[in-house]
């Protein structure tokens, strides 16, 4: 790229470069056979699963967030587990067949995706996309958060390399080193781009969906977690501290406030304090939200994904060194309360109601202030309030008896492995599930005829002239009694196909 122009005007440029160059290379991916995709699939993996310590390691250099030993655990998680789960999927051909409705299923792949990934889980959120990227035989441009440019380059990079040498063509998996809004608007509008993948923040996948073409759209989640009278108290706070502690609590499925049933409450802060659970003390607690939030409402970015003594140390307050998460008491919900929203960091809310019905209706309210349709914890041994939990909050993914970092995703849990996970129609997106190959290709499907169309679909209309029944003789009107026999030949035709 030229030096003499201004970075939004390489960064457009770029992105315009980077799509026309992915749409010829699908253009000639779209003809591999099943076992070419799967062999250079298998070779992108390996990469990335043997380099996922390095690339945890810059990722959490170059944003500040979380732990890079997690990261490395994530992306592992994005490469091996989640091809373990896709690798026998078929996406070249005959996908499926219905013997009996004579329906053949053929995969056919988007084209060109435009991926947008978030700072906070940059490796390994550009890792998984790009291996279901690719298994469906798409091409795919990455476009990163400024803040992670560098080190979701590498990933890519990684990545695109491994499968290079594997057979793939040059320029099918590619990411943006000029990052500007500019560009990553000119990329998610380029003709050459047939799908918007991206995970981020409430901004960017407002963007994806307003630009008028397919757009799958993730954004937060402000996860609640139910903790029944008839839990497993011990594993309940242990689950719910070592997941909010994970890499910090940059996963947006990762627990947010604690809604405890009243006769266990005391025992599970007892329990939670064991594992490394702090309670703010209340004179502390305008500190810890001012630093948390700005005047505006939004996450404060320095907050993000640090640890408690981090923490401590940017708002002025003392914390424990054995300290792992910090926990704060709060009154209510919603804006007066800045601390029962979404806090991408090692702060957790706590609330007591009595009773699952009473904590049904907390959850609710948690949910829908910022993370309707998202992912919601649920601890217990009652299988009448778990099933109450799964039929009536509204959340796409509800957790039972695990961690919600590792379970929303699909670690510890039989959903699908993903990075990206969709909150359905209650938060914005057009799917609810974890975004997996499926997603990322259509289906055409080979219908043959089962049965012959209505008999009576061939009669003319009133006003046509002139014009007689096929079954009707060229000199016989179409009368009663020829009315009746037709109907009688439709019978049995249809009997005789039953």
């Amino acid at each position: 790229m030229t030096d003499n122009y201004d970075l939004d005007l390489k960064s457009i440029q770029e992105a315009r470069w980077l799509a026309v160059r992915a749409r010829e290379a699908q253009r000639e991916f779209f003809h591999a056979s099943q076992e070419q995709v799967d062999w250079i699939c298998q070779a992108m993996v390996e990469a990335a699963y043997n380099d996922a310590e390095r690339l945890g390691k810059l990722a959490q250099e170059e944003t500040g967030f979380g732990v890079a030993l997690h990261k490395k655990i994530k992306n592992e998680f994005a490469s091996k587990t989640v091809w373990d789960s896709i690798k026998d999927m078929k996406t070249v051909g005959v996908i499926g067949r219905d013997d009996k409705r004579r329906v053949v299923e053929i995969a056919w792949p988007f084209g060109v995706i435009a991926a947008l990934t978030p700072s906070t889980n940059p490796t390994s959120t550009a890792i998984f996309k790009v291996l279901a990227a690719v298994k469906a035989r798409n091409g795919i441009v990455v476009a990163p958060h400024p803040s992670a440019r560098s080190c979701t380059y590498e990933a890519v990079q990684t990545m695109a390399k491994a499968g290079e040498s594997a057979g793939m063509l040059k320029g099918l998996v590619s990411c943006m080193q000029n990052i500007t809004l500019e560009g990553t608007q000119e990329l998610m509008k380029h003709y050459a781009v047939d799908l918007i993948l991206a995970t981020g923040g409430t901004g960017m996948v407002r963007a994806a969906h307003s630009v008028g073409k397919p757009a799958i759209g993730v954004g937060p989640g402000n996860v609640p977690v139910y903790v029944d009278r008839s839990a497993d108290i011990e594993k309940a706070a242990f689950a719910i501290v070592n997941s909010k502690a994970f890499d910090s609590s940059v996963i947006c499925a990762t627990e947010q406030c604690v809604v405890a049933d009243r006769p266990i409450a005391e025992q599970l802060k007892q329990e939670m304090g064991k594992n490394g659970a702090y309670w703010v003390p209340a004179e502390d607690i305008d500190k810890l939200e001012r630093m948390l939030f700005n005047p505006n409402g939004l996450m404060n970015p320095k907050s993000v994904g640090k640890t408690p003594q981090q923490l401590a140390r940017l708002c002025g307050i003392d914390v424990p060194k054995t300290a792992r998460i910090l926990v704060v008491d709060l009154e209510g919900v919603g804006k007066e309360h800045p601390l029962s929203g979404e806090k991408l960091t090692t702060v957790l809310g706590f609330m007591v109601e009595d009773g699952w019905h009473a904590g049904c209706e907390r959850c609710i309210q948690l949910l829908k202030y910022g993370g309707d349709g998202h992912s919601l914890v649920i601890h217990a041994k009652d299988d009448d309030v778990i099933m109450a939990f799964g039929i009536e909050k509204p959340a796409f993914r509800i957790i039972v008896n695990s961690w919600g970092t590792f379970g929303a995703i699909g670690a510890t849990t039989g959903v699908p492995p993903s990075m990206t996970l969709a909150p359905g129609g209650l938060g914005g997106s057009v799917v609810s599930d974890n975004i997996s190959v499926k997603h990322l290709m259509n289906v055409k499907r080979l219908a043959y005829e089962t049965q012959p169309p209505p008999t009576l679909a061939t009669t003319p209309a009133p006003d046509v002239e002139g014009t007689l029944h096929p079954l009707a003789s060229d000199d016989q009107a179409l009368t009663p009694e020829t009315i009746d026999e037709i109907v009688k030949r439709v019978v049995t035709a249809l009997k005789k196909q039953n």
